[in-house]
């Protein structure tokens, strides 16, 4: 899920009621009509793809929205074969040109429904699958800002530029690492990297011979390497004198966050961070290139995330703290039993609206209005990530849906081939053998409050670990939620704790 303070991933919508809208052809006469084109000296060849029109009254650019938080008007359309200097129309009423889709969405009102005399307006086209942000995702197209005039045909919009691509900014302590990856490039057909943003401490510098344990970080649904920490601190000095590297590892793909767990959709992303990216970078870096001398951690996807690690390699990591992570129990997946028949996303069992966040006690987000949004979005949002990764590929190449995105109905037959990925169901099933190795590696903090409903599951993770017999530290922190989970005295224990558990199998280094 999203991220915040340590980084965070999960849904993060706040305060507003949302409805998506899909249009056909209407017989109501057009309200607004937006002719659309894209320059040859952007693309040269025809494009099939998404392309959006993106709304707002805000003092920026419009492609920079949608926001989750107070989302403005936006549309999507499909279209086919689109040739460079060629027009379409993209329109709210029957006239919508040919090559676009007979079915536009929009969000989080209908097309046709507002005034829209006055709103700034661009229009967007994914150029770059390879990227899951629409606006600023390297490559996209998009157009100039445009000021909507009164309603009918407004003046053609043009996509004569293309999002630049994000240059890593290296610092004295914090630089760049792309490892090539053998494994994912033979699952995609083409080069792929794993990045990760390197902070050394400030004697790495002055101590040649000196080597290092190191915290690996993963950040929530949105985060990538860009976040990193800073050098040495003062609190790192004084607690034991232990000075550690720190890695951002990037999780984000085109379908959203792989979570580094090998899937069908994004491909052997565990294996290769595993068995590419680590010996690269115990390499490169003056690490303690031992298990017992690396850390997992990680906040909402990215506190599954560096969970999934340490129970899937237990034997290459010295334990993992764990902060919000996203449902480790699917039988508790946001308040929904994925597992039970009759399960249905949208609604209670009592035929109320399903709240999916909460700010104060008061519900703040509806599971039907983010993922109508997410359906106007396409690929790469908070929800249909988590079927990228779990599901298994349908027959159109694409991930199979957990859920019937009109009647929010779960598909039972799907949700039962997500076993696989279900944490507390992997640690009972095989508790046996993975106990020895992780004995006392196991550290997962939850507020009872949580924001986005995660602490069912997280709960159910405690009970158990309890019954296994397990050693592992599950707290459930009482009137924290998703965003306040990770106070200043928080921060400090886990770094103490990490500490100490190197310092039990190096007792000499510093």
């Amino acid at each position: 899920m999203p991220r915040f303070a340590h980084t965070f991933s999960i849904l993060c919508l706040v305060g507003v009621s949302m409805a998506s809208h899909g249009f056909g052809a209407a017989s109501a006469a057009d309200r607004w009509e937006f002719p659309i084109k894209f320059s040859k000296a952007v693309r040269q060849t025809p494009y099939s793809g998404r392309v959006y029109l993106i709304f707002t009254k805000r003092d920026r650019e419009p492609r920079l929205g949608p926001s989750w938080f107070s989302p403005e008007l936006f549309v999507s359309a499909e279209v086919k074969n689109w040739a460079p200097d060629t027009s379409l129309t993209i329109a709210s009423g029957a006239s919508s040109s040919a090559g676009v889709a007979d079915t536009l969405r929009s969000y989080p009102e209908a097309f046709s429904s507002l005034d829209l005399s006055g709103f700034r307006v661009q229009l967007v086209a994914r150029f770059n699958a390879w990227q899951r942000e629409i606006g600023k995702g390297e490559g996209n197209g998009f157009s100039a800002t445009a000021t909507v005039e009164t309603e009918g045909r407004q003046p053609e919009l043009i996509i004569n530029a293309l999002a630049p691509k994000h240059e890593f900014q290296e610092t004295q302590w914090s630089k760049l690492l792309r490892v090539k990856s053998n494994l994912l490039s033979n699952f995609y057909g083409h080069d792929v990297f794993i990045r990760a943003s390197v902070t050394v401490p400030v004697s790495y510098a002055t101590s040649p011979e000196r080597r290092y344990p190191t915290i690996y970080e993963i950040p929530g649904f949105g985060g990538d390497h860009n976040y990193r920490a800073s050098g040495q601190t003062q609190a790192e000095l004084e607690d034991g004198g232990v000075e550690f590297i720190r890695v951002m590892l990037d999780p984000s793909c085109p379908l959203g966050h792989h979570v580094f767990a090998d899937s069908a959709n994004n491909g052997p992303r565990g294996q290769s961070l595993v068995e590419e990216f680590l010996p690269a970078f115990d390499r490169q870096y003056r690490s303690i290139a031992k298990p017992t001398a690396r850390f997992v951690t990680g906040h909402s996807s990215g506190g599954w995330s560096s969970l999934w690690i340490q129970v899937t390699y237990p034997g290459h990591f010295g334990g993992v703290w764990s902060t919000a992570p996203d449902p480790v129990d699917f039988r508790d997946f946001q308040r929904i039993n994925l597992y039970s028949a009759n399960e249905n996303m949208y609604l209670t069992a009592d035929g109320k609206s399903r709240p999916l966040a909460r700010i104060g006690g008061q519900v703040r987000l509806w599971y039907k209005g983010f993922a109508d949004m997410e359906w106007t979005l396409g690929s790469g949002g908070q929800l249909h990530s988590f079927e990228a990764v779990f599901s298994p590929r349908g027959e159109d190449g694409k991930p199979k849906l957990v859920w019937d995105r009109d009647s929010g109905k779960v598909f039972t037959d799907v949700a039962k081939t997500w076993e696989k990925y279900d944490i507390r169901l992997i640690l009972e099933s095989n508790w046996k053998q993975l106990e020895p190795k992780l004995r006392g590696k196991l550290h997962v903090f939850m507020g009872d409050q949580d924001t986005f409903y995660l602490e069912g599951a997280t709960i159910l993770l405690k009970e158990s670990l309890a019954k296994l017999g397990s050693d592992a530290q599950v707290e459930i922190i009482a009137g924290r939620d998703h965003f306040n989970l990770l106070p200043p005295e928080l921060q400090k224990r886990i770094h103490s704790e990490m500490v100490a558990a190197f310092k039990k199998y190096h007792p000499d280094s510093r």
